[in-house]
């Protein structure tokens, strides 16, 4: 369904690195936006909606409506469409409801899941 436009190019030469979406292990050209490289792997929802469980994913692509909110290296809450790829990089699409909640973790580096949300993970 989508595809990065420098595929056409007649120089494929551009750089790629390597990523993980969802626990598959995908590579994309450099630069690329963690949206961009999820809708061209075939993992367009980046989360589901906290009150209805419906799959959303990036509305506007440029940071204004929130929608393309990941997990990115067990952070909570990124902006898909805002943050571009970078070497061995995890996102995980979210999975945060009116049900569960990220609790800060002491040292300000990241949230922890609580028993739920461990479970909806594994």
């Amino acid at each position: 369904m989508f595809r990065y436009l420098a595929d056409d190019a007649p120089n494929k030469s551009q750089q790629q690195v390597c990523i993980i979406i969802n626990d598959r292990k995908v590579t994309v050209p450099v630069n690329t936006s963690v949206w961009s490289a999820m809708a061209a792997s075939g993992e367009a929802t980046t989360r589901l909606s906290s009150v209805s469980q419906q799959p959303r994913s990036a509305y506007c692509a440029m940071g204004a409506c929130f929608e393309c909110l990941v997990e990115i290296d067990g952070l909570p809450n990124q902006q898909a469409c805002m943050t571009r790829v970078y070497p061995g990089m995890e996102v995980r699409s979210q999975t945060i409801t009116e049900a569960s909640q990220a609790v800060p973790l002491a040292a300000g580096l990241g949230y922890e899941l609580n028993a739920d949300q461990e479970a909806d993970h594994d």
